[in-house]
């Protein structure tokens, strides 16, 4: 069975483009974006690694470090690191690690034999400051990622981590969130002062 949400990330020391990489000591204190491709020289991949990069800025904002995976070596991501810079316009600014004997990826369930036996597929773990999985998403190899979508889900988990809210359908910042159905109406009275709305009994909105 792969990993399941609210297990602990595995913990690892690899290779990467920065030298080794302790990947619990390294996360600290910090949130993280673990993700994995194929295989480096390949056009989908191209694209998304110059757009981490070009995120930075938000994964800043959120206190979350990006790393990025594959079977291919240190030499390897320097050389692709070139191309990336050159086609996408913005320089790697975050460790690739050389998993170079797989062992990183069986820790993570993401070579699936059924597929191709030889690369991982494309997947992304959100890992919280606790180094709890939050987030697991697996990709076609013909479709890229959106990361857009995962800094939404990203703002999600941080505001429903601090309030017992949960976000609806298609939210983003500064939408209407849903009261939990454990606290009760009138509790909710005295913790949302603003008022709320009722659709139905367990379905309530309020604007944080």
């Amino acid at each position: 069975m792969g990993l399941q949400l609210g297990q602990i990330a595995p913990d690892f020391t690899q290779q990467s483009t920065r030298g080794p990489i302790h990947f619990h000591d390294w996360l600290g204190d910090s949130w993280g974006l673990f993700f994995s491709h194929p295989k480096n020289f390949t056009p989908v991949c191209t694209t998304e690694l110059g757009e981490v990069a070009r995120l930075k800025p938000e994964w800043d904002r959120r206190n979350v470090k990006t790393v990025g995976l594959s079977v291919d070596a240190v030499d390897a991501h320097n050389r692709w690191a070139d191309d990336i810079k050159e086609t996408q316009g913005h320089a790697l600014n975050f460790p690739m690690i050389a998993d170079a004997d797989a062992s990183v990826a069986k820790l993570y369930d993401i070579i699936h034999p059924d597929t191709d036996a030889t690369v991982t597929v494309r997947s992304v773990f959100v890992i919280d400051p606790n180094k709890k999985i939050r987030l697991i998403l697996t990709y076609p190899p013909s479709a890229g990622r959106n990361f857009v979508e995962v800094l939404r889900a990203i703002d999600s988990l941080q505001l429903t981590d601090g309030q017992k809210v949960s976000t609806p359908v298609n939210w983003t910042p500064g939408d209407r969130v849903v009261i939990s159905p454990a606290i009760s109406d009138e509790a909710a009275k005295i913790k949302y002062p603003q008022g709320f709305e009722t659709l139905k009994p367990y379905l309530r909105l309020v604007q944080l």
